[in-house]
């Protein structure tokens, strides 16, 4: 699979503002979450869920990401435009592990693991039963009308 011509796309995606695309042409080895305190840094949320994948079924469609070496075996991938991480990786390794949600579709990929669980926040394991709002609910319909999107629509 290469940047010019991927091999039917199983899955896309990529950063919030378009300029970093990515095509997977298998299904991930497995879906993970990570906990440690490297990935709460790097993903600036509680936890960074993954999608491992060969990077013989993977390819950067749209430009390259920036890398940043985040310890001496690994790097992890970033939009340089907007910020947004897309993911870690062994260097040299026969695998990338692509954050979940920069994923078109990312109800399509369910962790099924997790590790780094010695940094767990006490509090992840009772998030789903916080009380929760949609969107709208949360800002209603008047100011819902005035936000403009600037993210790039969720496919190519």
């Amino acid at each position: 699979m290469t940047a010019e011509t991927p091999s039917k796309p199983v899955l896309t995606g990529g950063c919030q503002c378009g300029a970093v695309r990515y095509a997977v042409s298998a299904a991930p080895n497995r879906v993970s979450i990570c906990h440690c305190r490297m990935c709460q840094k790097a993903s600036g949320a509680p936890f960074a869920s993954f999608a491992d994948i060969e990077r013989s079924d993977f390819a950067w469609t749209r430009s390259k990401p920036s890398s940043f070496k985040s310890s001496p075996i690994a790097e992890r991938d970033f939009c340089a435009a907007c910020g947004t991480p897309l993911s870690f990786h062994v260097i040299d390794g026969p695998r990338i592990e692509i954050m979940t949600g920069t994923f078109d579709r990312p109800d399509r990929l369910v962790p099924t693991r997790q590790y780094g669980t010695e940094s767990r926040l006490g509090w992840v394991v009772s998030i789903a039963n916080l009380p929760s709002q949609t969107t709208m609910q949360n800002y209603g319909p008047e100011k819902m009308a005035t936000i403009v999107s600037h993210q790039h629509p969720d496919h190519d």
